[in-house]
């Protein structure tokens, strides 16, 4: 039996850059996981779509180059080569992953583990055969798609008719006719590559509107530019059943059917908390998740819980840091988590960004809000390479302290912009020294300078 100071089951981005911040500190860590390095995010999400998603906006530009002075013939886009390269994008990554962990001294077991109990020693794990020991235990087994009982729909995963995040990153043909339940960021952002690919895409989303809490004059102004691209959404519509090559739908009390070839089902995603032997130890879980404390702590001392189990904020970016809060506070560091200021992105052509309140959560906290709706087109760059764009950037002020609690904004950079918006929040800085940075100028991010000024 060997002991460690950490097992890590699960190598996702919370799991690994755990171990990858312990093994660097000193603490003999064990990986385990049961697929490859890079978890979900890597192998079957963040990574993968990306890729999809880039060669979507290349192949795009070649098809309406005209606008900007460009003629562009005979383009198409490669389904087999695009599913390639991004094939060839997440072996390197993950590559690079396995080379971080035996550069920190890290184990790596590709194995599914299984949770025996406590012993003297500490907590008891068995994995491809063996039974490993570790004094401390970090949890991060992710999260799974959810799959509802809707008729029709589980045997259509099963015989690859109905899609989930992972196969529909592996088509190696375009369906003409996809359909689409869920109108979240992993619905829209296939919306968007099938779209340009040339798929005939149908949205059915249960609400009244897509993209979840995104603020909903920006998610308006997604679905104009999605509608535009050709697009259909079916909102407020419930599914009730999908057969082969079509889906049931009510709408006002109506039974309508959509054709598709294929069917992508992205209604939400669920901690994976059963199956490894959790209750061995007897961690207290919740619908959502493991239920964690600010240190990441579970209610068993030596037990921590981040990234998706803990269903608290279902991000990449969010894991990494539960996973570093978890390790400083093993190494006794002053650490706490912490979600107020957790930017997330839609990575579709226009992208979105939000961080922070929107100003329906924020008024429904009790602040005493200032916003501010400032279209894009006052930035010079925006302007010179988005013709008839409409983005905006939304921003949300607390009145009564001068601090900023929200932005949000659907424009190209949207993704790399955000960050910054974050750091304001995340800082409590003044709108009157945040009017004092000085932004580059011409840039896309100089636009939240503009919508500052103009807060009263």
């Amino acid at each position: 039996m060997e002991l460690y100071d950490l097992i890590v089951i699960g190598g996702g981005p919370a799991g690994y850059n755990a171990a990858e911040k312990a093994g660097a500190a000193g603490i003999k860590t064990l990986v385990l996981e049961k697929r490859a390095l890079g978890g979900v995010c890597l192998n079957e999400g963040c990574i993968p779509s990306k890729a999809l998603l880039y060669s979507a906006k290349v192949y795009d530009y070649t098809k309406h180059g005209e606008q900007y002075g460009v003629t562009v013939q005979g383009s198409s886009i490669d389904q087999k080569a695009v599913i390639a390269r991004k094939n060839k994008v997440v072996k390197s990554l993950v590559s690079g992953i396995g080379m971080t962990m035996k550069k920190h001294g890290v184990t790596v077991v590709n194995s599914e583990a299984q949770i025996l109990g406590r012993g003297t020693e500490g907590f008891e794990v068995s994995a491809d055969g063996k039974t490993y020991t570790g004094r401390q235990l970090l949890i991060a087994t992710g999260s799974t798609p959810v799959i509802p009982p809707i008729p029709g729909l589980r045997e259509g995963v099963s015989s690859g008719f109905v899609l989930t995040n992972r196969e529909v990153l592996d088509l190696q043909e375009v369906p003409r006719e996809m359909v689409i339940i869920g109108g979240g960021v992993i619905g829209l952002e296939m919306a968007s590559y099938y779209n340009s690919a040339g798929s005939h895409v149908t949205v059915i989303e249960m609400l009244d509107h897509i993209a979840g809490n995104t603020d909903s004059d920006i998610s308006g102004i997604l679905k104009k530019n999605y509608q535009s691209k050709g697009i259909t959404f079916k909102l407020g519509c419930k599914v009730t059943a999908v057969n082969p090559n079509e889906v049931i739908y009510e709408e006002n009390g109506q039974i309508f059917k959509a054709k598709a070839d294929k069917v992508l089902c992205s209604i939400g995603r669920a901690a994976v908390t059963t199956g490894f032997g959790l209750e061995n130890i007897h961690v207290h879980t919740e619908r959502s998740g493991i239920k964690t404390d600010e240190q990441m702590r579970t209610n068993v001392a030596g037990v921590y819980a981040a990234g998706d189990v803990n269903g608290i904020s279902m991000l990449a970016h969010t894991a990494y840091r539960e996973g570093e809060v978890a390790v400083n506070t093993m190494l006794g560091k002053k650490d706490r988590m912490r979600y107020n200021a957790i930017p997330s992105v839609i990575y579709t052509n226009p992208e979105v960004g939000s961080v922070g309140e929107t100003e329906e959560s924020a008024k429904k906290k009790g602040y005493d809000v200032e916003t501010v709706n400032l279209t894009m087109r006052y930035s010079g760059r925006y302007v010179a390479e988005n013709e008839g764009g409409d983005g905006i950037v939304k921003v949300i002020v607390d009145k009564k302290y001068r601090r900023l609690l929200g932005v949000h904004m659907i424009s190209n950079y949207a993704s790399e912009i955000i960050y910054g918006a974050a750091l304001m929040i995340e800082t409590e800085m003044r709108v009157e020294n945040l009017k004092e940075i000085v932004f580059p100028h011409p840039t896309v991010c100089e636009v939240i300078r503009e919508a500052l000024f103009e807060i009263k």
